[in-house]
């Protein structure tokens, strides 16, 4: 159940950036309002995982999520420049992920 939680943080905090970016600087209600919402379940649910997995191996997981998934949502939902290498260092951080938890 840890690891489920840990992916879920992950989302949650893409969730968190993705609506502070729509806050514009926290001045839109409804987005800054999301965006604690958001941060809120990150840290819950990355708490709640920490009862089982290392904080090492999670908050490199949380952070890793959270890291690409906004780089991906940056560049499909608000059209941020894509290029190759933006794309392989983002698959850098997945395959980093997927090491972490195969050594955990």
């Amino acid at each position: 159940m840890s690891w489920l939680f840990i992916v879920l943080a992950g989302f949650m905090e893409v969730g968190g950036v993705i609506t502070l970016k729509l806050s514009e600087g926290l001045k839109k209600i409804k987005p800054t309002l999301a965006f604690i919402f958001f941060m809120l379940a990150s840290l819950f649910l990355l708490s709640l995982s920490l009862r089982d997995i290392p904080v090492s191996i999670g908050y490199g997981i949380w952070t890793g999520i959270g890291a690409a998934g906004s780089v991906l949502l940056g560049m499909f939902v608000f059209k941020e420049p894509r290029d190759m290498k933006k794309l392989a260092l983002v698959g850098g951080i997945i395959i980093s992920i997927v090491g972490l938890k195969l050594v955990s």
